[in-house]
């Protein structure tokens, strides 16, 4: 499972872990009743703490996720992946809000913007 950890966002590690996987989850990508890496092998493919993908795994078990069973390890849960794009889409809304408020009181325009837009999407897409 490919997870882009980056150290530089200021987002935190766990965090970053959890977002991810909710995007496989809710892209098809990971489906239903598939086994997620255990905790210690997640942590040794991304070189980060038991502690943090602890962390992502017990978030994704309260948000609905993922459901834990015992001696067996984390699979993913059974989500209405209508109300998780849902979630997703108001996540992305949020931070285009704030995207456009910068913009407008830096005086840059919707042509720049959206001009930026496509470079990063592109690059996400490419990298």
């Amino acid at each position: 499972m490919e997870i882009i950890i980056s150290n530089s966002n200021g987002i935190p590690i766990y965090e970053q872990i959890k977002e991810q996987i909710k995007v496989k989850i809710v892209s098809n990508e990971l489906k239903e009743n598939e086994l997620l890496p255990s905790i210690r092998t997640l942590a040794k493919d991304l070189r980060c703490s038991v502690i943090t993908t602890k962390n992502a795994y017990e978030e994704l078990v309260k948000e609905g996720y993922v459901k834990n069973v015992p001696s067996k390890g984390f699979y993913v849960a059974k989500i209405n992946k209508d109300i998780a794009l849902e979630e997703q889409l108001n996540k992305i809304e949020e931070l285009m809000d704030k995207a456009v408020m910068i913009a407008k009181m830096s005086n840059i325009d919707k042509e720049t913007l959206n001009e930026m837009l496509d470079i990063l999407y592109e690059e996400d897409n490419n990298g």
